[in-house]
Parts: C-alpha cells; structure tokens; sequence
C-alpha cells in the first residue's frame, strides 16, 4: 500500500512573552491506504496541533512531512492553498456553514474555488449529499434542519472534492448521545464505502482518529 501521511520527527514550539511551549515533541507517524488507526490521548499532548500540521494550516518548527509522496515544507502558498482545497477536507465542531444558504449550496461551496461550473458543481454536491443520506433536505437552510442533519451538509462539505484526508475537529462535539451515535456510523458507512482517508478528534473521548481508506 501506498503511504499517504508520513511524519519525521515533526515538533512545534510556540513563543508566549517569555515562554516556549513544546505542543509537540518528535512526533513520527507513517499511515497507508486502508489502515484505520487512532491517536488518543490527554487534553493539551499536542492532538490539536498535530491534526493541524497534518491539515496543511500549520507548519512543524522541526521535522519533515510528506502528504501523498510530496514534500509540504517545499510547497508554495499557492500550492499549500490548492492542497488544502483539493486534498484534504474538513468537519469542524461548529459546522460552520452559511447561514443563508441552502444545504446543496454549502456542500458545493468548494468547487467554486476548484474551478467546476454552476451545473457540475450542484450535479456533485446533489450525489454528495446523497451518500450523507440528507439529498431529500437539500433545499433546506441550516436552521431548518436538526444538529446531525447540519453536521452531516458539514460533513459532505468536506467529501464533494473528493479529497485524501478529512480532518473532523470534535464532530460530535455539539450532538447528544444519539446523534453523535448515527455520525460516527455515518463515518464508518463512509469508510466501507472506501472514501479516501478520515481523521477524527473526538471531544468526549479526547480521541483523535485518522483513517487512511482504500483507494
């Protein structure tokens, strides 16, 4: 199997005032397609930061990682733009979707940045929302629809490019039991089905997921 995410010795330091904080410390990892692999631990070990260097919005202050066989330390702005828009796709625990939009126009909000036309760009987001099994509430804005119904629009969203990883930051974060309960199958739905690769941060469990899928 081919590699799709492979750090070396990756850490991050910040400066506050007078302070260094080491949020991440040699951290390597090396996941294929089809692996399911998952990352735990404590508040603060360095979750977060890593799913960020991992998502191309930040950079390790040592160590090397390749996405895909690329080196992202010699990636341009504009590269590192179209990566993150192409390749990697995210959930966050929010939702962040436009208010004012309908759930098929914030599912195709991407593409219009990829460059598709107004007629492949709804063509996509309408099969999108389908595999997300919500394509029956596609005219619908996000306070007509239920938690797991916006988080689900987020989280097809975050597939209609069809990228390599999905970067789910505390997807349940914001849903009861239940709910939270359907995303996660809904995720697992998803990775039988072969969508590409996954990473999820679970609030309730401090859990971070990153799931390399088959191609």
């Amino acid at each position: 199997m081919s590699k799709i995410i492979e750090t070396k010795e990756i850490s991050r330091m910040y400066k506050m005032g007078t302070t260094i904080v080491n949020a991440l410390q040699s951290v390597s990892i090396s996941i294929d397609r089809g692996e399911y692999v998952a990352f735990m631990g404590p508040s603060g070990s360095g979750k977060s930061t890593l799913m960020n260097i991992v998502g191309c919005l930040d950079t390790p202050t040592s160590g090397t990682y390749m996405l895909n066989n690329q080196l992202v330390s010699e990636m341009t702005e504009n590269e590192l733009a179209e990566t993150r828009n192409k390749e990697i796709g995210f959930v966050f625990q929010t939702f962040n979707l436009l208010p004012r939009a309908t759930a098929l126009e914030n599912v195709a909000l991407p593409l219009i940045y990829a460059g598709f036309s107004k007629s492949e760009r709804e063509e996509m987001a309408m099969k999108t929302l389908e595999d997300v099994n919500l394509a029956d509430r596609y005219h619908h804005r996000p306070n007509e629809l239920s938690g797991g119904q916006r988080q689900r629009v987020a989280i097809a969203r975050a597939l209609v490019n069809n990228p390599s990883i999905i970067l789910a930051d505390e997807p349940t974060g914001n849903l009861d039991s239940k709910t939270s309960y359907d995303i996660m199958n809904l995720f697992q739905e998803l990775h039988d089905k072969g969508i590409r690769s996954l990473w999820l941060h679970m609030k309730m469990t401090s859990l971070i997921m990153l799931i390399a899928l088959f191609d």
